[in-house]
């Protein structure tokens, strides 16, 4: 279809918007109209399938140019059923696999046995067994599935090509509903949850380590907490926020095993969802006042990882809690179902950090909570499983952001660069790289969208970027360095002109480093101490310290991580050096 918006009318300037149907040769009135009336204006459809209207001329008493910009979505969001679940189940765990097939394992109300949904046929198929509830999966750089915290301390990996599970070593403590988190190294950190008899909330923390098959007690958090969130930050820290009976938010600095207090939420919170947005702000949503039995909240937060600061956003339009939250290929974020005031919520909205509002989209079927929702590769999101109470359903449903584009205007993916070393090149090849139309209208210095744009998307972490492009084709795209993205597995995904291609799945890999090698030292004027050097890109470090060399390494202070500021620059700034006459420093790989 092609949008028509604005332009000088018979009466004047226009707000109106319409749409132009090429099959049935028809026009319709747009749902949405321009805020201002315009003209002489640009219209540039951006990847996420929106259009961005900029400038031109209005008229307020007098002719003038304006500076305002607005944006224009056709989406319009849909649910369809899938085939159901073999068994209605609930707090289970649902995994995107390196396959593009989703794990659904374990579950209240279901027997031991795990499914495997296959998105291109749209069925399930039962799997090896796996008992218990309210536990967490993390999919292992390896491609196995790391299952723990069903209130025991066994833990235990899936293994796609056989569909067995195995037993691995043992958690130091028995926990329910806990959190895990991948890190950039490798490892897995376990924080918080329900443990003991009681199942009172818990501040022990424990790191998973996948080569050895162990875990080791790191440092503990400053609050016990049970329905919190952890989220993995672009710095490689990891935010937890809110949970049991606190308002509080700690950071984990996996370079020195440490917590540290950050901004505390504005409304204490528990069992809310966390999102990382594509500008590396998180954004925190509904879930119940941990301080009072009340119902479930509305608000909405945002965490600056550059300031510490929690800030209020739009609220939902409906009060939520244990619902779930995915960020979509678009950038917004599609929250669905719950706990709600009356009771079991079937609602979905939409939060779109371009004007930090909600809005409603399509309901699902059945009113959940306790649910997964998986973003598939094929860019729909799968709803499965989910109940009140004890009781579950086997319901599964499909989010379909409507965008609304014929099949045949689709870019495909036929070959993507497997696993992907940081500091290498991604290549992509396929078809449909170039779009059909410019997508782009207005003045006579278009900015035609006739290229594709290449994103990447960490299937734990969910960080994203856009990756620069050195040379493009209709059947290929070449990126220079690909830097300063968590490792693991992550969605590839071509966008043209607001269309996306079918994701693939790529192994994102850290490369070996090389003996560093120094390039500045110095003291800033705030007293710290800071030193340069280069390496492998992509490659990951640590700092230790002592004021004795004659000290064993093992009593060696562990101070923060280092800053690769570009490709294979690195820094590191000691600001506790104010307090050292002398300390030598040794950098190492963590």
């Amino acid at each position: 279809m092609v949008l028509v918006a604005g332009g000088n009318g018979t009466n004047g300037y226009q707000t109106n918007a319409e749409l132009f149907d090429s099959i049935g040769g028809t026009w319709t009135t747009a749902t949405n109209s321009l805020s201002t009336g315009r003209t002489d204006h640009t219209a540039t459809l951006l990847a996420n399938g929106e259009v961005l209207f900029a400038g031109g001329e209005i008229f307020d008493g007098s002719i003038s140019s304006t500076p305002t910009a607005e944006l224009y979505d056709s989406a319009n969001g849909f649910w369809t059923d899938t085939s159901p679940l073999k068994y209605g189940r609930s707090s289970h765990t649902a995994t995107l696999l390196p396959d593009g097939r989703v794990l659904v394992a374990g579950g209240n109300g279901s027997p031991p046995a795990s499914e495997l949904y296959n998105s291109t046929t749209g069925t399930w198929t039962p799997t090896n067994n796996l008992a218990g509830y309210g536990h967490v999966a993390t999919l292992q750089p390896n491609g196995l599935v790391l299952v723990e915290g069903n209130a025991g301390n066994i833990a235990e990996l899936f293994n796609p090509a056989t569909g067995t599970w195995s037993n691995t070593g043992p958690m130091n403590l028995a926990r329910y509903n806990p959190t895990a988190t991948l890190l950039p190294n490798g490892k897995t950190l376990v924080a918080g949850g329900y443990a003991g008899p009681a199942l009172f909330s818990t501040n022990q923390v424990e790191i998973y380590d996948p080569v050895k098959g162990t875990w080791a007690i790191t440092g503990s958090m400053s609050s016990s907490r049970g329905g919190h969130t952890s989220t993995l930050l672009p710095n490689g820290r990891v935010l937890v926020a809110g949970g049991s009976i606190t308002n509080t938010t700690e950071l984990y600095d996996p370079a020195t095993g440490t917590w540290a207090n950050t901004g505390s939420l504005n409304t204490a919170r528990g069992f809310h969802t966390a999102t990382l947005l594509p500008d590396g702000k998180v954004l925190v949503a509904g879930g119940i006042d941990v301080n009072v039995p009340n119902p479930p909240i509305s608000s909405a937060e945002l965490y600056d990882p550059a300031t510490g600061i929690w800030t209020n956003t739009g609220s939902l339009n409906i009060a939520r809690s244990k619902h779930t939250a995915t960020l979509l290929p678009n950038g917004k974020v599609l929250v669905a179902g719950g706990g709600g005031s009356s009771g079991l919520t079937s609602s979905t909205e939409l939060y779109d950090p371009a004007t930090g509002t909600w809005m409603l989209t399509g309901p699902l079927a059945v009113a959940l909570v306790e649910h997964t929702a998986t973003l598939l590769p094929n860019g729909k999101v799968l709803v499965a499983g989910g109940g009140p109470n004890t009781f579950t359903f086997t319901n599964a449903e499909l989010y379909d952001v409507g965008l609304g584009y014929s099949n045949s205007w689709q870019p495909q993916i036929t070959t993507v660069t497997s696993p992907l070393s940081l500091g290498s090149n991604l290549a992509i090849t396929g078809t449909g790289f170039r779009g059909i139309s410019e997508g782009s209208s207005g003045s006579t210095q278009d900015s035609p969208a006739d290229y594709p744009l290449v994103q990447l998307r960490s299937l734990e972490s969910g960080q994203t970027m856009f990756v620069p492009c050195t040379n493009w084709s209709v059947t290929n795209f070449n990126s220079p360095t690909v830097w300063n993205f968590p490792p693991g597995w992550a969605l590839a995904t071509v966008f043209v002109n607001g269309i996306q291609s079918t994701s693939s799945i790529v192994n994102i890999t850290v490369p070996v480093p090389t003996p560093p090698i120094l390039t500045s030292a110095n003291t800033p004027p705030d007293g710290s101490f800071q030193f340069g050097f280069t390496n492998t890109t992509g490659a990951f470090f640590g700092v230790l310290a002592t004021t004795d060399l004659s000290q064993p390494v093992t009593n060696w202070t562990a101070l923060g991580g280092v800053t690769e500021i570009a490709p294979g620059q690195f820094r590191f700034t000691d600001a506790q050096a104010t307090n050292y006459p002398q300390r030598f420093y040794s950098v190492r790989v963590p």
